[in-house]
C-alpha cells in the first residue's frame, strides 16, 4: 500500500478509501495531501489523485459560471444571418424547437439534454455540492447528487454542438453575412468553465468531504 503523511481535507474518522491506479491496477490507500500536492503510484508513477488548491471555492466560481453562461446561451441569439437584405438569428432553444416541429424529435431531444440540461444540472449539482461542504455542512442527497454527477459528467456534449456549429458556419459565410452573437461566446465560455468545473476538484476529496460532513451532523 501506498503511504504518506497524513494531512489535507477533511475525513470522516470511520471511512478509508482506496484507489486502484488506471494504468497498471496497483491497490492504493488513499491519504490525505497538503494543498497543491499530488499522490502517484508506487509501481508505475502515474497520477492516482491530487488536492487542489482552494478546490471548492473553485468549483462554487465555475458552478456559478457555467449557470449563467447556459442562461446566456439559451436566452440571447447565436448568430445572425444577413442573406441579400433577409436578416435572421438563430439561438440554440430555437434550433431544438425547430428540430422537434422539422420532424427530428430525438435529435430535439438530445440537443436540449446534452447541451443545456446536463450543464445545468452539473452546475447545480456542483453548488448544492459545493457550498454546504465549505462550511463543512451536510445536506440530505449529498451522495445522491454525486453519484449522478459522477454519471453524466461524460455526457455532456457542448463542444460537439460547438464544433459542428463552426463547421456550418464556414458554409454559411459563403451565402450570407454571418455575425456571432452573445449566445456564441457564452457557449465558448462554457466550454472552458465546464472544463475547469470537472477537472478543478478531485472526486476523492469531495467523497471524503460528505462523508466527514454527514459524520460531524450525526454525532
Amino acid at each position: 500500500m501506498h503511504q504518506s503523511v497524513s494531512s489535507g481535507w477533511p475525513r470522516a474518522g470511520s471511512v478509508r478509501h482506496r484507489v486502484a491506479c488506471e494504468y497498471c491496477d496497483t491497490l492504493h490507500e488513499v491519504l490525505l495531501l497538503p494543498e497543491g500536492k499530488a499522490a502517484h503510484c508506487t509501481n508505475c508513477g502515474k497520477l492516482l489523485y491530487q488536492n487542489r488548491p482552494e478546490s471548492l471555492q473553485r468549483a462554487i466560481a465555475l458552478g456559478v459560471s457555467v449557470l449563467l453562461l447556459t442562461g446566456l446561451m439559451m436566452f440571447f441569439p447565436f448568430i445572425s444571418l444577413d442573406a441579400k437584405g433577409v436578416e435572421s438569428r438563430m439561438g440554440i432553444v430555437g434550433a431544438v424547437v425547430h428540430m422537434w416541429e422539422a420532424g427530428s424529435p430525438l435529435v430535439s431531444l438530445a440537443v436540449g439534454l446534452f447541451v443545456l440540461g446536463l450543464p445545468i444540472f452539473l452546475g447545480a449539482g456542483l453548488l448544492f455540492l459545493c457550498l454546504p461542504l465549505s462550511r463543512r455542512r451536510y445536506l440530505p442527497g449529498m451522495e445522491v447528487v454525486m453519484r449522478l454527477l459522477q454519471a453524466t459528467e461524460h455526457w455532456v456534449m457542448v463542444e460537439v454542438f460547438f464544433l459542428g456549429a463552426l463547421v456550418s458556419l464556414l458554409k454559411l459565410v459563403k451565402l450570407a453575412k454571418v455575425e456571432l452573437e452573445i449566445g456564441f461566446w457564452s457557449m465558448a465560455g462554457l466550454m472552458v468553465c465546464l472544463a475547469g468545473a470537472l477537472a478543478g476538484i478531485d472526486r476523492l476529496e469531495l467523497w471524503d468531504r460528505i462523508e466527514h460532513a454527514k459524520e460531524r451532523r450525526e454525532r
